[in-house]
């Protein structure tokens, strides 16, 4: 009897252990944030699939914002939005750059590029001073599959506040492969390339006057 109540309890141990994994991989992430440590972020972030994410929730945001202008002509939103990819995609290069990732992991909030943040929002990152500090970390992570792991940034923190870190087991070792940002980050990269693009198409009207 023992032996087989033996079975269940090292497979629930053994899961247990494995769920916890990502988060030293965390906490090495978070020294490294602090520590401001290049080598080890170039090495345990993914930047290809982070630049793609990137561009991809940059272009929607600022698509989801161009939408609600019910003016536009079915041709000139079709130019707005490529020029929304060109935006996107130049911002995603600023941001994923290893001081860039570091920075808004730091604080919650890109600092180093030209984004306001708003008045209200706290900065609150990835910030894990001891291991007591897992706990909140560990209840909100999101296991995905057997090699993937959703973590927000912070974990206590409002909804629309939190970014949202993926994380992919390669090997041994887990590795950051996504940032979702946060709804208001977004929103506020949204409006700035929405103040690009309203430039944009004021120059493509007055090329058309002339």
């Amino acid at each position: 009897m023992v032996r087989w109540l033996a079975i269940p309890l090292a497979l629930a141990l053994a899961w247990l252990a494995f769920t916890v994994s990502p988060l030293w991989s965390l906490y090495d992430l978070a020294q490294a944030v602090r520590r401001h440590d290049v080598a080890y972020i170039e090495g345990h972030v993914n930047f290809r699939t982070l630049r793609l994410s990137l561009v991809r929730q940059i272009t929607a945001a600022v698509r989801t914002a161009s939408d609600t202008d019910l003016d536009l002509e079915p041709r000139d939103r079709q130019r707005l939005n490529d020029v929304a990819y060109g935006l996107a995609l130049a911002l995603a290069e600023t941001l994923v750059t290893p001081e860039t990732v570091m920075d808004l992991l730091d604080n919650g909030w890109p600092d180093k590029l030209d984004i306001e943040r708003p008045a209200s929002l706290k900065p609150e990152g990835l910030a894990i001073r001891n291991a007591g500090r897992l706990l909140p970390y560990y209840a909100a992570l999101e296991m995905r599959g057997f090699r993937a792991v959703v973590i927000p940034v912070p974990p206590e923190g409002p909804r629309a506040e939190r970014n949202r870190i993926r994380l992919r087991l390669r090997g041994f070792s887990w590795r950051l492969v996504d940032i979702e940002m946060a709804d208001i980050l977004r929103a506020q990269i949204a409006a700035k390339l929405g103040r690009a693009l309203a430039r944009a198409k004021a120059g493509a009207s007055a090329a058309e006057e002339r």
